[in-house]
């Protein structure tokens, strides 16, 4: 019998019947998040539906030896949640109540497996929300954003998630239930805590801070024949002291795939469009418009169209929250990378995203948050072509270097995962790496929780997570990369 058979055995008698699940064919539902490409069946799933039974499956990982993986709504697009073979699945799908609203205080304490909107829908009517808002808020979870510190459309203007969760409940990797505050005193744990992407624990209660609905909401869609132009209107926009909630711009492939899936019906003929909310006091929202109606006409918006109603606001959004999905109406596959880069940086990488299209032959659409330099370009192609997507590849990868040329990242707000791990050392050195490391094992020495993510380990075959040492002996006699 193996260890996870041992295990599996032990969860059995802490959990209940319907909350471990061996079945193979069960276990191929959690094969994956939201980045396809990437696959790995459980050794075990568990579901437990509150803290002490996330904490006991933890204790009983760190017994027996095996690593374990947190798992949310699994939307996450870089891997994080990818399981391990020879590892336990800990999904928080169980964990969905909305323990406290505390209006007064403006905060909400809430188990990992709730969804991001379903805090806004639960405050809505008493004139709050939650403030990050991925593309995927319908059916993501707080937990995850918490994980991956996830933004969205208007970060720009409030802030990631690291910026709205004021207080978390975590499982150590030891099993202990502990308390982590932005109140604290000394260290931010907390904020260490947060963009971890689970190796430094799980969250099970997280407490985040509610914000007032404001005043007034105008969205605008500027369409322009090229994406320079619309680059040069946000260049302008934020050049003259306004700062949107969000501003996002699609470029013509992009709309073209939006098109197919959900008939948004965007200006015909747009090379690229512009949307553009402002949110706020009245008046100051009404001269911010003018400002900004201005500057896209200036910059040569030959269409500009205002939402005059909530419906028309969701018209408008509604192209943009389906691109991701979209691409798929006009691609067989698609890799979705995320990179970010200083704002005024934006034209100069987007110039090489098009020169690498034509060097390799691959189609690239650009989807981004253009007010925080927050790229993330659809790399399309056919894996029924041979070589077609080992080219793809090679081409997000050179993405991320154009990021990393120009002053920027690897990732926005998708996190690093399995799938950008290997891109760290282009990014940090190795004295960086080892100093992250130490953080990580002072909370997970032995490497159990999510191995294999964010660090670009084992970095030999069999070699354990964990600081490293000077160079391998066998990278320096030239027998193995380092990687």
């Amino acid at each position: 019998m193996s260890e996870l058979e041992r295990l599996t055995a032990r969860l059995a008698a802490v959990l209940p019947p319907d909350a471990v699940i061996t079945d193979p064919v069960r276990l191929r539902t959690y094969e994956c998040d939201g980045l396809t490409v990437h696959r790995a069946t459980p050794g075990v799933v568990v579901l437990p539906d509150g803290a002490e039974q996330v904490a006991a499956v933890v204790r009983l990982c760190g017994e027996h030896g095996v690593p374990f993986v947190a798992r949310g709504s699994g939307t996450g697009l870089s891997g994080g949640a990818l399981p391990r073979t020879d590892g336990v699945l800990i999904v928080t799908s169980r964990m969905r109540r909305i323990v406290e609203i505390d209006i007064p205080n403006r905060r909400a304490v809430v188990e990992p497996g709730v969804t991001n909107l379903a805090i806004t829908e639960a405050v809505r009517d008493q004139g709050y929300y939650y403030a990050p808002d991925p593309s995927s808020q319908q059916v993501c979870s707080i937990g995850g954003n918490v994980a991956e510190n996830s933004g969205g459309a208007h970060c720009l203007k409030y802030g990631f998630t690291v910026n709205h969760v004021l207080a978390a409940e975590i499982v150590t990797p030891d099993g202990d239930i502990v308390e982590l505050s932005a109140m604290d005193a000394g260290y931010d744990l907390l904020g260490a805590f947060i963009g971890s992407e689970g190796t430094l624990g799980i969250a099970s209660k997280i407490t985040v801070r509610l914000s007032r609905a404001p005043e007034a909401v105008t969205t605008l869609l500027a369409a322009f024949t090229g994406i320079e132009a619309g680059g040069q209107a946000v260049s302008a926009i934020i050049a003259a002291g306004v700062v949107p909630a969000a501003i996002e711009m699609m470029d013509a492939l992009a709309i073209e795939a939006a098109e197919a899936a959900v008939d948004c019906r965007y200006p015909a003929g747009a090379g690229a469009v512009l949307v553009v909310e402002l949110d706020g006091p009245r008046a100051e929202v009404e001269h911010q418009f003018a400002a900004v109606e201005r500057i896209c006409r200036d910059s040569g918006a030959f269409e500009i169209r205002v939402a005059a109603s909530a419906e028309e606001r969701a018209a408008i959004w509604k192209g943009r929250k389906s691109a991701f999905a979209a691409v798929g109406r006009i691609s067989p596959a698609y890799i979705v990378q995320d990179g970010v880069v200083p704002r005024t940086a934006l034209p100069r990488v987007l110039a090489g995203i098009d020169r690498l299209q034509e060097e390799f032959g691959i189609r690239v659409a650009n989807v981004f948050h253009a007010g925080d330099g927050n790229l993330h370009p659809l790399v399309l192609f056919d894996d029924s072509v041979p070589g077609e997507a080992e080219r793809a590849e090679i081409v997000s990868g050179r993405i991320l270097d154009l990021c990393i040329e120009h002053g920027g990242s690897i990732t926005g707000e998708h996190g690093v995962g399995v799938d950008k791990a290997r891109y760290m050392p282009r990014m940090f050195t190795g004295d960086d790496l080892d100093t992250m490391q130490l953080v990580r094992c002072a909370f997970d020495p032995r490497g159990l929780a999510n191995p294999g993510k964010v660090f670009p380990t084992p970095r030999l075959c069999g070699e354990a997570p964990g600081v490293r040492k000077g160079a391998h002996p066998l990278v320096e006699a030239g027998l193995a990369e380092q990687f």
